[in-house]
C-alpha cells in the first residue's frame, strides 16, 4: 500500500514522506530536525525510518535541517551534481557529510526515485517521480515557474502529483510584496499560479492521475480555498470524489497519510 505524508509544505518549509512507518524517503528537509522529527513521529514514523533524503535543490526553505538531522541519524543524502555543490558551499552540509550524485535513477527503501528537471531561479532544480514496490507511482513537483515538456512527461502516468499551486494572481498582483519580487515570483523561474496548477492538473487526470495534491502555497498570496477553487473549476466535466480525489496540503502536518 502506497503513501505519501506531506509533513510540510509551504513558502516556510517543505518536505514530504514517502514509504510506510517501517520504511520511506524524505523529499527535502526544509525545517529544523527538531521540528521535523516531531512531526515524523506525530505520523507515527521513527526518523530512523528514513532511508534517504532526496534534495529537490538548495533554498532554505527545502534544506534548513539537512546539516542536523544528518549527523545525528546518519541518513543518505541525494542531489544532482550542482545542487550537490551548493549544499557544501552555503553550509547546508559539512565536508565530511556524504551526498551521492544524482545521474539518474537511484533505488533507496524499495524505491525508484527518478529526478527530472523543473524550471526555478537556482544552480539546478528537480523534481522527483517515484516508483513504489507495489508499482504505484507518484511524484512531487514545485518550485517550478511553468510546466514544461519535461515536467508533463515526468508527470504522465502517475497515480498521485503533489503539484505546486504557489500564488492566486491577482493576490499577488495587489499584495505588499515589492515589485521585483512579485516579478520574480511570476517569472518562468518563479513558481506556479493556481490558473497553470489547474491546467496541469486538467492534463494529468485526463490521462488517468487519480490523486492530487496542492502544494508549496504562498502563505501570503494564496489561500488553501483559493487553490482548491481554481483547481476544481479548472477539472470541470470531471467528478470530485469520483474521477479524482484533491486535498491541499497543509503548512505542517496533522498526522494525515494519503494512500494511493
Amino acid at each position: 500500500m502506497a503513501r505519501i505524508y506531506p509533513l510540510f509544505s509551504s513558502s516556510s518549509g517543505n518536505a514530504e514522506f514517502i514509504g510506510t512507518p517501517e520504511g520511506g524517503i524524505l523529499i527535502d528537509c526544509g525545517v529544523s530536525a527538531r521540528r521535523l522529527t516531531l512531526a515524523l513521529e506525530r505520523c507515527g514514523i521513527r526518523p530512523e525510518a528514513v532511508q534517504g533524503i532526496f534534495i529537490t535543490h538548495d533554498h532554505s526553505d527545502h534544506v534548513k535541517g539537512l546539516r542536523v538531522f544528518t549527523k545525528k541519524y546518519g541518513t543518505p543524502v541525494f542531489a544532482q551534481r550542482m545542487t550537490g555543490q551548493c549544499l557544501y558551499s552555503c553550509g547546508w552540509l559539512d565536508p565530511e557529510q556524504p551526498c551521492t550524485e544524482l545521474t539518474g535513477t537511484a533505488e533507496c527503501a524499495g524505491i525508484r526515485v527518478t529526478p527530472f528537471a523543473t524550471s526555478h531561479d537556482t544552480a539546478q532544480s528537480c523534481g522527483y517521480r517515484m516508483e513504489m514496490p507495489d508499482g504505484r507511482v507518484c511524484a512531487v513537483c514545485t518550485d517550478l515557474g511553468y510546466v514544461s515538456e519535461d515536467v508533463a512527461t515526468a508527470l504522465t502516468g502517475c497515480d498521485l502529483v503533489l503539484l505546486e499551486s504557489n500564488y492566486d494572481k491577482n493576490m499577488l498582483r495587489t499584495g505588499p510584496y515589492p515589485a521585483q519580487l512579485k516579478m520574480r515570483i511570476a517569472s518562468q523561474v518563479g513558481h506556479l499560479s493556481n490558473d497553470d496548477c489547474a491546467a496541469e492538473a486538467r492534463a494529468l487526470v485526463s490521462t488517468g492521475t487519480a490523486h492530487l495534491v496542492l502544494g508549496h502555497l504562498s502563505q501570503h498570496n494564496n489561500t488553501p480555498a483559493l487553490a482548491e477553487q481554481t483547481a476544481v473549476a479548472g477539472l470541470a466535466g470531471f467528478v470530485r470524489g469520483q474521477d479524482y480525489t484533491l486535498r491541499t496540503a497543509a503548512p505542517e502536518t496533522d498526522g494525515r497519510m494519503i494512500v494511493f
